[in-house]
């Protein structure tokens, strides 16, 4: 794209000089004969520079410089100056101007000069086009879903966004907490500052303090420099810390100090490094369960869990697959360059009956398989990966144990199976019953004391409520 510039001088022969050197450079060029006319050429017309003299009559370079500035912060100005006329010149870069060029000219020195300029307003627009990219990639609307557990998400990220609470984002794998935790994190104050990621799972236990706090040059074999720890790279911003309950005890004790204390000291430093961070943490893991296997800290644990976030299974909120798999799709043809590919309608229900133990990041990745594979514009049953196929049509209310795989070597938790699809059906029978406790209990044939165990049990108690009678009389059943 053509670098579009205005010229703004007094001198007839300074505008031609300009006019004739930058076309031949292949820029598109407007002048204007005084500041006034080069405010009203700027309302007409977007330039990416501008070159303006500092000496002109009814409004001076530092007026209309000032003006400029005041109306677009980002627009790259030139002035103009008489030979040593340095001081003016210092003034107008206090102002704002991006550089400045002194008479009589030296054509290769202008050159180079209008050239970085011309790059500094590209590296400008690139900035901002990024942060609105980011604003847009990660604002809580662009998280995908209706169902209701997804709209409690969007109702609870928006409350917390504006805090700078610790914020703990629970789920299984594949449920989408980093993304929910970015979303809390570009919808807040700290948008502007740094959103620095640590996988707790990831990282060797032996690097494990260097990576957070980083080390002194010389503390252990290879620390050939000083280098800083991600917790100081995160400094004024947001760090998240995934897999949080992979995190050994010992580290357990020294992130608790950061927590606390709000300092930490690098290994091998004696000095204390003050920070000013706000912690978004996520687990897999139910740590309430390790902290009485002691394998987790329960006074980290309470720091660490200030305000909760539950990202459900996919398989608790179905209704939210044909939307997901649409957003997918149009993702995944954009990237390969090909018409957008359509579901056939047996194929959408045989997606809708997987069980997805990979949650949606499983159905993103048939998606993108999918779409790589399929030649047609219809992707048709056979083209979905045969796990998908094999699964029976199953009755409402019946738990099939024929979908559901064992690891030959790890096995199931099978506890966390039977209660995650006890969690669905409360969850459903609330929603159904407007969240009136002894109506869901009726739907589910359980006592009223057993449907109160079990909204406690599974934290539900935000979406549930009670009616008039709490006694027991009208329970149908038993738990």
């Amino acid at each position: 794209m053509v670098a579009r510039i205005l010229i703004v001088d007094d001198e007839e022969s300074i505008r031609e000089f300009f006019q004739i050197m930058l076309k031949r450079e292949g820029y598109e060029v407007f002048t204007a004969s005084n500041g006034r006319e080069g405010l009203e050429a700027l309302k007409k017309a977007q330039v990416d520079l501008i070159i303006s003299d500092i000496q002109m009559p009814e409004v001076s370079g530092l007026e209309f410089l000032a003006k400029v500035k005041e109306q677009d912060p980002e627009a790259v100005v030139v002035m103009i100056t008489a030979f040593g006329s340095t001081e003016t010149a210092i003034e107008a870069m206090k102002l704002g101007a991006h550089d400045y060029v002194q008479k009589p000219f030296k054509i290769d020195e202008v050159k180079i000069i209008i050239s970085k300029a011309l790059e500094s307003r590209k590296l400008k627009l690139e900035n901002v086009q990024l942060k609105k990219e980011l604003g847009t990639k990660y604002a809580f609307d662009n998280i995908i879903g209706s169902a209701p557990p997804m709209l409690r998400i969007y109702e609870m990220v928006k409350r917390v966004a504006n805090t700078k609470s610790s914020v703990l984002i629970t789920g299984e794998s594949g449920t989408g907490k980093e993304l929910i935790a970015r979303a809390i994190h570009y919808n807040g104050p700290l948008k502007d500052k740094p959103f620095v990621t640590v996988n707790c799972g990831a990282i060797p236990e032996n690097l494990m303090e260097s990576e957070m706090f980083g080390h002194k040059k010389g503390s252990f074999t290879g620390a050939i420099a000083d280098k800083k720890g991600l917790f100081e790279v995160a400094n004024g911003g947001t760090i998240f810390l995934d897999e949080l309950g992979e995190l050994p005890l010992h580290m357990q004790v020294k992130l608790l100090r950061v927590l606390q204390e709000g300092t930490f000291k690098r290994v091998g430093g004696t000095e204390d490094i003050r920070v000013e961070v706000r912690v978004i943490s996520a687990t897999n893991r139910n740590l309430e369960g390790e902290v009485k296997q002691g394998r987790f800290r329960e006074d980290l644990f309470y720091r660490m869990n200030v305000i909760q976030v539950h990202c459900p299974p996919l398989r608790e909120r179905r209704e939210d697959i044909p939307m997901l798999c649409n957003h997918f799709l149009e993702k995944f043809s954009k990237g390969l360059g090909i018409p957008v590919k359509h579901l056939s309608q047996e194929a959408m229900e045989s997606i809708k009956r997987y069980h997805y133990p990979g949650n949606v990041r499983e159905l993103e990745n048939i998606i993108e398989r999918t779409v790589a594979l399929e030649p047609g514009p219809v992707i048709l049953p056979e083209s979905l990966p045969r796990n998908l196929l094999d699964v029976p049509v199953q009755a409402p209310g019946q738990l099939d144990a024929h979908t559901i795989e064992i690891d030959k070597e790890k096995g199931i938790d099978l506890e966390r199976l039977v209660a995650d699809f006890e969690r669905t059906l409360l969850v459903k029978a609330l929603e159904q019953t407007g969240g009136v406790k002894k109506k869901a209990a009726k739907l589910l044939n359980i006592s009223f004391r057993s449907m109160r165990y079990r909204v406690d049990k599974y934290s539900l108690g935000a979406m549930s409520i009670d009616d008039e009678d709490e006694g027991d009389g009208m329970s149908v059943g038993s738990a």
